[in-house]
């Protein structure tokens, strides 16, 4: 499908302002779907393809995971091996990069998306708008932390990029690049200790989960007055979309991105016009 309005960043969509280097500054959504290992309902999850795929649909949050290879390269991948999404086999701390992308993270999916790659950090952030949020799920400690958090500041991504992690890592992550944003992931499920060590660590984002219980009105209140910033994992349900954004959750994680981007419409949350700092689309990247 084509992209809704692929042009250079200048002026701003809906949410919170943030400032890019080198341009004018950006509005990030204050709240929408978040398009969970891109749009992998129907694309290969975490593949060039499948966050394309979510950037045209004009998803306001963009989730991925983070792996280190063998020789100390990022990669975007869930699992800690490529047994699932690949034809390969063994777990991704034991391979090189060169072995990772010889891998097929496609077909397992369809035919049709025969011989997408695993992608690195690097080259998922090169097809990713800046005016929408970016999820990134490290999957390791403070090594991957820190190799993560200054890539993004490398990139010019510290304005939209916030990193879910638990409170170790996060520490680590804040010690190379102070000031990155925060996805407080150590307890995850729905609790006021959850809330309040949130709060306490002054993280940027939480993820809530689970059940929606009377509590969930009362939780995000008192994450909004302290500027906290609400996930929820998961759903593809549009009744519980809509029940989420009532009890005050900005931004649930769904897999079925095309599906569910009406009901978002419906309440508010348009499709993001995805905007570049270049004259750049998603298609200009390698991959599928």
């Amino acid at each position: 499908m084509r992209c809704l309005g692929l042009i250079p960043v200048t002026l701003a969509g809906i949410g919170t302002w943030a400032a890019v280097a080198g341009s004018s500054p950006v509005e990030l959504p204050a709240r929408g779907l978040c398009a969970h290992r891109g749009a992998m309902g129907t694309h290969p999850e975490n593949t060039i393809g499948a966050f394309r795929e979510a950037v045209c649909l004009g998803a306001h949050m963009i989730e991925f995971d983070v792996y280190l290879t063998k020789d100390e390269r990022l990669v975007v991948i869930h699992d800690p091996t490529v047994n699932r999404t690949t034809d390969g086999q063994g777990r991704v701390s034991d391979l090189t990069l060169a072995q990772i992308r010889r891998l097929d993270a496609g077909s397992w999916k369809s035919p049709e998306f025969r011989g997408a790659r695993i992608p690195t950090l690097e080259e998922t952030l090169a097809v990713m708008p800046q005016n929408v949020w970016l999820n990134v799920h490290l999957k390791g400690g403070g090594a991957l932390a820190k190799k993560v958090a200054r890539v993004l500041a490398e990139k010019d991504r510290l304005h939209q990029a916030f990193l879910a992690c638990g409170a170790a890592a996060a520490a680590a992550a804040r010690a190379a690049v102070p000031g990155i944003l925060i996805c407080n992931m150590e307890r995850q499920g729905n609790s006021w200790q959850y809330v309040d060590e949130t709060i306490a660590m002054k993280a940027d984002f939480i993820q809530l989960t689970g059940p929606i219980t009377p509590d969930f009105p009362r939780f995000t209140k008192k994450l909004r007055e302290h500027r906290v910033r609400i996930n929820y994992f998961g759903t593809d349900s549009p009744d519980e979309v809509r029940t989420l954004f009532a009890v005050g959750v900005e931004f649930p994680l769904v897999n079925q991105v095309a599906a569910l981007m009406g009901v978002a419409g419906e309440l508010g949350a348009e499709p993001v016009k995805p905007r570049f700092r270049e004259a750049a689309s998603p298609e200009s990247a390698a991959g599928r």
